[in-house]
């Protein structure tokens, strides 16, 4: 390994271990300081004062939710092992009551289900009355709109440090990088707005952007900012550190991997998939690449440039994606649903068992044409690696007739209830509550060195104008709302920050008597600050001294010609003049004196 790799792979390592509190920025209570709350005084008269968006959906809405009914005395509260805690006032004990039979009965008919699904939407329909109107009224409202005055602070690339390169894509490079004010760690996924335009990208790159923010899967990369740069617009997504299921597949041991790793992925993409579906969105790009693994060895699909959002009972054609991982309907160029992904489903877990993709052998370089006529017409072989579960499954999700396809009218229940996911209980999976069968070395960079990743290629001749100036705007949005609450939440900034007055009591920042204090400058800014205004007096002094100077210089010839002798025995210069004055007077005079004197 070149030094320059070995440099770049311990500093990432040293700030991925100091990630969260160890992380932050000296002065990150003063990057993250609450606005006064006259300040947010055009947020309240603008926010969308909906239930379920603010204290059901926004985590900190939630948190702050929760602090409020915990403050009402007819509103004490209790945790229940379900996801979000219930007031135990009268109403809400009775909802709960009225609820036990159908609980156990749903308990019953599905361990699985959302058993408490109608108990948990009662309670709701009951803190969404008078207690959400209650809450609209108290502190814990105000600081949730400082919490939103903070989200919505511009983003620029000095919220971040970059540290090492991790890859690079079509159109631009991917960076490790660390928010200054929390210390979470990110990928910055980076595309130059040149290669944007030259190869006609806007649409793709808005797509991904736009698709992205309106995901909150634990199976898909989140996006957290999107901002721009001179030269480049700025995608930072979840770090996935683990590196992607090609490298696992192909670059650790033989390729391949073992049946429990191999269940484990395919069950976290299949949530990944119905997740996506269930948003109406077709991902079409299913492959090893594009399938990163976190800290923990947890999964999610990234890179969504291709996926696209149908409208209802819709349809899309269009040959896109990777030729080896296309289903036969994508390559006939016919109309298609979501039976892509399943088709995609069925390669991954194929080639992550056989060590190869399934219509090509390692290292074989086909041409299209045959590759295409193989996915058509030939059918996979499966070797001894295959279980009985493991050949079934791939065969069904590998069916060449979309309508035939497992997972393409089901929703995916059919392919979460096949015997080969027998162990996997779904509902643990989606609340991350299973143990990943492997996880990464902490201390390893799961990627290429830095010099194997070759430079991306500057673009000439392209110019930039006002209407790529309107599509930036479009692309320059800042932080994601949900992200950013869970961000400061999960590195402990907002159980550090939420501080409230003594007994209960407002914080002087909640006090809407007080004026807003003016922004504490840094040690740097008052040192330049006065060093500044010293240079500038100093500058003008000299001026006006460099101004009289000259002044008298003019006049010195006016009054005293050279050669002339209005001074008795002295040629007269400037010099012989400040001579014969300072001897005439008898005393000590400084040049400027003399020549206002003169």
């Amino acid at each position: 390994m070149e030094i320059e790799s070995m440099v770049a792979n311990s500093a990432l390592i040293k700030a991925r271990e100091g990630g969260g509190s160890k992380g932050r920025s000296w002065k990150w209570k003063e990057m993250l300081r609450f606005p006064q709350i006259s300040q947010c005084r055009q947020l309240a008269m603008n926010i969308e004062r909906d239930y379920y968006s603010l204290c059901v959906k926004q985590p900190i809405g939630k948190k702050l939710f929760q602090l409020f009914c915990r403050s009402q005395t007819d509103l004490t509260t209790f945790p229940l092992t379900i996801s979000s805690v219930f007031p135990q006032s009268i109403q809400c004990v009775f909802t709960v009551q009225k609820h036990e039979q159908s609980c156990i009965q749903s308990l019953e008919i599905d361990p699985c289900g959302d058993v408490f699904y109608d108990c948990r939407e009662d309670l709701h329909k009951y803190l969404s009355g008078d207690p959400f109107m209650q809450y609209q009224e108290s502190m814990f409202f105000d600081r949730f709109l400082q919490w939103k005055m903070l989200e919505r602070s511009p983003i620029t690339k000095q919220t971040f440090r970059q540290y090492r390169l991790l890859g690079k894509g079509g159109f631009g490079e991917v960076w490790a990088c660390q928010v200054r004010a929390t210390g979470m760690m990110y990928a910055c996924k980076k595309l130059e707005k040149t290669h944007v335009k030259k190869r006609r990208g806007e649409a793709m790159a808005l797509n991904e952007k736009q698709i992205l923010e309106g995901l909150d899967s634990r199976f898909v990369v989140n996006l957290a900012y999107a901002y721009e740069t001179k030269h480049a617009l700025c995608m930072v997504l979840t770090m996935m550190s683990g590196g992607d299921l090609r490298f696992h597949i192909y670059n650790i041991g033989v390729p391949g991997l073992d049946k429990d790793r191999v269940r484990f992925y395919a069950a976290e993409v299949c949530c990944g998939i119905i997740h996506l579906h269930q948003k109406s969105i077709v991902y079409r790009d299913l492959k090893p690449e594009n399938i990163l693994l976190d800290d923990n060895g947890h999964i999610r699909i990234s890179d969504l440039g291709l996926a696209v959002r149908l409208s209802e009972g819709s349809l899309v054609r269009g040959r896109v994606g990777t030729l080896g991982y296309m289903a036969p309907e994508v390559i006939s160029n016919k109309h298609y649903g979501m039976s892509v992904d399943w088709w995609g489903l069925g390669c991954l877990i194929y080639e992550m068992i056989a060590g190869h993709p399934p219509f090509k052998s390692r290292g074989e370089h086909a041409r299209t044409s045959e590759m295409e006529r193989r996915i058509q017409t030939e059918q996979e072989a499966y070797s001894d690696k295959f279980s009985k579960e493991a050949t079934d499954l791939c065969s069904l999700l590998l069916t060449k007739d979309p309508n035939q396809r497992l997972g393409s009218f089901s929703g995916g229940t059919e392919v979460q209830s096949h015997p080969f996911f027998h162990k996997i209980n779904f509902r643990m999976l989606e609340a991350g509550l299973i143990e990943p069968p492997f996880k990464p070395d902490p201390r390893q960079v799961y990627c290429s060195d830095v010099q194997d990743i070759e430079e991306f290629s500057s673009v000439k001749g392209v110019t930039l104008d006002h209407i790529d100036n309107n599509f930036y705007s479009q692309f320059n949005t800042g932080s994601v709302p949900i992200n950013w609450q869970n961000e400061v939440i999960e590195t402990g900034c907002f159980r550090e920050l939420n501080v409230f007055g003594p007994e209960g009591s407002r914080s002087p920042d909640l006090d809407r008597s007080q004026t807003p204090e003016s922004p504490r400058r840094s040690l740097l800014d008052r040192i330049f600050r006065r060093h500044t205004e010293y240079t500038k007096d100093l500058r003008w002094t000299l001026v006006y001294r460099l101004s009289d100077v000259l002044k008298w210089v003019r006049l010195s010839a006016t009054i005293c010609p050279t050669g002339s002798t209005g001074y008795p025995g002295y040629s007269v210069t400037l010099t012989s003049k400040y001579k014969y004055f300072k001897a005439e007077h008898q005393k000590e005079v400084d040049f400027v004196s003399f020549l206002r004197q003169i």
